[in-house]
Order: structure tokens, then sequence, then C-alpha cells
């Protein structure tokens, strides 16, 4: 926070949150909200705020649309909170202008590959209790990570315990790929559905062509005692 109260050392005249502070130098606004024990994202956040920090406080989830009207957003730091869930559209408005993304030093399990995907910026997400899974997998090689804190995502759980307490990287770079075992899991659970489904076809037949067969035997029965019944009448 020191290094942006030097950078952003004029105050501006426009609305601010009233637990943070609100700078700017030469056109660029910065809202400095560290270590206010904020539990929520402010909703006043001024429209023209390119730079915001709400690290070091005690925030829990990331809702949609959350910074949607801060389009002219650059910087945001949301390390050091308490967050565990992000929404699928938590940065949606933000996508194209946003070049630093900081959730370090969160409690993030596990995160919408959705939501980080569509960034451009560079993504800061060490210091985290990650369950390592293939939407992980998948960040870790599409999105734009911080390479000094690339080694600092470290799997906390995982499927098989070897890979509990080992930095992601080392793990998929020994040749672990968890989207294919999602791939094989959902082969199977596919393949026993579709197997399922044959039985039941298989069983309806069946008792189809027993139920055919019955009123065929019960038809011949009645064909059989009409000209029995005839002859003795006559």
């Amino acid at each position: 926070q020191a290094f942006f109260c030097l950078l952003f050392c004029i105050p501006w005249g426009s609305s601010c949150p009233p637990s943070c502070q609100c700078t700017e130098r030469a056109g660029a606004k910065a809202v400095l909200c560290s270590s206010r024990h904020l539990e929520e994202i402010p909703k006043d956040i001024p429209r023209d705020v390119v730079f915001l920090k709400l690290d070091a406080n005690s925030i829990t989830r990331i809702p949609s649309n959350a910074f949607g009207h801060l389009s002219h957003l650059e910087e945001i730091d949301l390390s050091r909170n308490a967050i565990e869930k992000i929404d699928r559209a938590a940065f949606k408005g933000v996508a194209a202008g946003l070049r630093t993304l900081d959730l370090s030093g969160n409690r993030i399990r596990s995160i919408p590959k959705e939501a980080l995907l569509a960034l451009n910026a560079k993504l800061r997400l060490a210091n985290n209790p990650w369950h390592c899974e293939c939407a992980l997998q998948e960040v870790l090689w599409e999105a734009r990570l911080d390479p000094d804190s690339v080694r600092d995502i470290t799997c906390h759980t995982a499927p098989r315990e070897e890979y509990v307490g080992k930095p992601l990287l080392q793990v998929l770079d020994a040749g672990v790929n968890f989207c294919s075992v999602r791939q094989r899991t959902m082969d199977v659970a596919m393949f026993v559905t579709m197997f399922g489904w044959f039985a039941m076809v298989i069983v309806y037949v069946i008792c189809y062509v027993r139920h055919n067969r019955e009123d065929a035997c019960k038809h011949g029965g009645h064909l059989k005692a009409a000209p029995s019944a005839q002859a003795h009448a006559e």
C-alpha cells in the first residue's frame, strides 16, 4: 500500500468508498482499500478507477459481475483475503483491459476455468489450498500466469495421495494428466449408462415376445375349443 500511496499521492474529488482512500496521478485513479476489514467488495467504487487494492481483508467471495461497471480497471489486488468461491462471470466486463489480477494467499480450492481463461491479465494464484484437477491444469497451461509465482501453486488435495504437497507444475512435468483421468471416468460412466439402457431394451423385448406368445396360445386354445363346442351342440 505504501507504494501505491507514493505513486498516487493526489486525492481526487469524485465519490470514494467510505472505508477506502482514493488518489490520482497523471490521470490514473486508484482506490486503496487494503487492511480495512472488508467482508465483501465495495459497491460504490468509482467507475473510472484504474488501480484497485483490496488486499489483506476478509472477503470470502467474488460474485458475478463484481467489477462489470469498472471498464477502466487495469490492476486488481485481492491477495491475502479469505476468498473461497469465485463465480464464473466474476470478472465479466474487465477482461479486455485488465493487466494484473492477484488472487494469491486466499482459500481457493477450485475455480471455474471460464472465470480466468477469458482474461489477458497476468495472474497470481500462489499460496491457495488448491485441489489439483483438470480445470486447474487447463488454467495453468492456457492462462497468463505470473512466472515468479507459478511454482507456488501447490496441490493441497489431489486424486492420489502421492501428489499432495507437491507443486502442480512438478506433478504435470512428471507426466500426470488430470484431464485424461476425468475423461476416463466419463467414458466409464457413459459405458455403464449405455449398458443399462441396452439391458432394459433386451428385457423389454423378451417380455414383449413372451407376452405375444401367451396371447397366441390363448387365442389358439379358443380356436380349438370353438369347433368342439359346435359339434357338441349339433
